[in-house]
């Protein structure tokens, strides 16, 4: 009687190691622009908290924040939009971050990051 041999052929580990590798380089990938969006989240409440303040002094506040968290790249104080809601001041602003994966593919992540708590 011939017994069949069970488990993972070579060929499946191989596959298999392919396949969690891919995975975690795209994970690895996705910290940098998650880490980036979160502390601008941050930076956005702390800079609405300053309701007193003027617009200007909102942007040059922000400014001065994202020198320091590293963010100042992905978005410039020009590119916050300030408003009041109800005597509450929101702060929001839309951006795109592009993270190059391997050659020419990249992940692109679109942001929309505000002041204002999320509902849940």
């Amino acid at each position: 009687m011939k017994s069949r041999q069970r488990g993972l052929s070579l060929i499946g580990m191989i596959l298999v190691m392919i396949l969690l590798g891919l995975a975690l380089l795209v994970g690895f990938k996705m910290v940098g622009p998650y880490k980036e969006y979160y502390a601008l989240k941050r930076i956005l409440a702390k800079v609405a908290s300053e309701s007193d303040a003027s617009e200007f002094d909102m942007r040059n506040s922000y400014e001065r924040m994202a020198i320091v968290d590293g963010v100042d790249e992905a978005v410039k104080p020009k590119d916050l939009l300030i408003r009041r809601e109800g005597g509450v001041v929101v702060i929001s602003v839309d951006y795109v971050r592009k993270a190059p994966l391997v050659g020419n593919v990249s992940l692109l992540f679109d942001f929309k990051a505000s002041s204002r708590p999320e509902r849940k």
